[in-house]
């Protein structure tokens, strides 16, 4: 028995949903992606931890998600052990008047509910964003005003070893598209938000608001993995690679948005390779036309 059949035994113990050779393009918002070696849903803290640790041992790396929506997956897929967060990962709570505890593969879309339902404001922004809780308080989401460093204030994580943590305020260190869950390799399970009381019509008013301007100006029908690049001081990408007449130039199956330009969709049938190159031909041709550098936002997983 190899390393990934004794994680998927493990897996099995521990009353894990588990699969071999698993095609990531069911788990990403690209729709894009190889099969992992084994991929685990895990629903609890006990099952995460055991499995990290297990993985740890074996030497095999392993890379816990959310819902895949800020990732592009390698066509050859990735070596190793993928785990979804499950269960109670999904979970939001009010543990105090205000206070939103909200797991981190729970979708934005239920943690914008929840606070609607409770009539808690300072979410709004979230709402109509693709992805779970996790990914961003990963990268500090934000869009029309609003980020996540406005209304977090402590995360709780599991590191690489599968050990569990805190890090709050400014141990966060939340800036533009950039946490330190950036670069220390540690899991967030939880997220705690501070929200404010408000009127239950004035958010929804809001939330409709921020929706309908979503669905006029991004593909939100669309395989994606959201905005592809950072945004450049004193410039939006969007606007400068529709200036360099980019808008709707593709590669094998994957294209610039019509809709928006600083989106990548998949029209069916693309391959992590036709975004990298298609993202290639953006980068070349604006830096060519107006000497700006665009940054991906979106992260590439795999080989």
């Amino acid at each position: 028995m190899d390393q990934i059949e004794q994680l998927g035994a493990m897996a099995q113990q521990l009353g894990c949903a588990y699969s071999f050779h698993e095609p990531m393009s069911r788990h990403t918002t690209f729709r894009i992606g190889g099969p992992a070696d084994l991929f685990v849903s895990a629903g609890s803290r006990e099952c995460l931890s055991q499995m990290a640790r297990r993985a740890n041992e074996l030497e095999v790396p392993y890379l816990v998600i959310g819902n895949g929506s800020n990732m592009l997956v390698s066509d050859a897929g990735i070596r190793g052990m993928v785990i979804a967060l499950t269960g109670e990962f999904n979970e939001i709570t009010l543990p105090q008047p205000q206070q939103v505890r909200c797991g981190a593969g729970a979708p934005l879309s239920a943690l914008c509910t929840f606070a609607l339902e409770h009539s808690l404001s300072g979410a709004e922004f979230l709402w109509g964003i693709p992805g779970t809780a996790g990914g961003a308080a990963f990268m500090n989401a934000g869009a029309y005003g609003g980020e996540m460093k406005d209304v977090l204030f402590s995360c709780e994580h599991m590191t690489h070893e599968g050990e569990f943590g805190v890090l709050t305020g400014a141990e966060l260190e939340l800036s533009y598209r950039h946490s330190a869950y950036s670069y220390n390799q540690s899991a967030i399970l939880f997220l705690n938000l501070q929200l404010c009381a408000g009127d239950q019509e004035e958010i929804r008013a809001k939330m409709n608001d921020l929706i309908g301007r979503r669905r006029s100006k991004q593909p939100l029908e669309m395989p994606s993995a959201g905005s592809v690049f950072k945004r450049p001081p004193d410039h939006f990408a969007g606007t400068l690679i529709e200036q360099c007449g980019l808008k709707g130039q593709s590669v094998g199956g994957a294209a610039v948005s019509s809709k928006h330009a600083g989106f990548i969709v998949n029209q069916g049938d693309a391959t992590c390779e036709d975004v990298l190159r298609l993202i290639s031909v953006i980068q070349s041709t604006v830096f060519k036309q107006t000497g700006v550098e665009l940054e991906c936002e979106i992260r590439k997983i795999g080989q």
